[in-house]
C-alpha cells in the first residue's frame, strides 16, 4: 500500500483546495495503475470542512497510524512540499 504525502496547509483556502485536487488526481493515477493508495489529503480535506483543524498537529496521530500500515511512501512534489511540516514529518 502506498502512502501519498503532499503539502496541504496554507493560509489561503484556494491553495488548500488546489492541493487537495492535485492529491486526488495523483491518487487516482496510482490506483488506475493497480496500487492501493492512502492519501491523507484526499481523505482529510472533505472531513476537515466539517469543523476540524487543517494543521499537521491535529492530523499527525491519524496519519502516523496509516504510515505504519503502508509499504511505500510517495511524495507529490507540489509547490511548498519542501517547506511542508507534514511532508517533512512523514518522510
Amino acid at each position: 500500500m502506498i502512502y501519498l504525502a503532499s503539502p496541504y496547509s496554507h493560509p489561503d483556502a484556494i491553495v488548500r483546495e488546489r492541493r487537495f485536487r492535485a492529491a486526488c488526481v495523483a491518487a487516482a493515477r496510482l490506483m488506475r495503475a493497480g496500487h492501493f493508495v492512502y492519501s491523507p489529503i484526499a481523505h482529510g480535506h472533505p472531513i476537515a470542512a466539517h469543523g476540524l483543524p487543517t494543521d499537521w498537529r491535529f492530523w499527525e496521530p491519524h496519519d502516523r497510524r496509516f504510515l505504519e500500515q503502508c509499504d511505500e511512501l510517495v511524495v507529490l512534489t507540489l509547490d511548498g512540499w519542501r517547506e511542508s511540516r507534514g511532508v517533512q514529518a512523514e518522510t
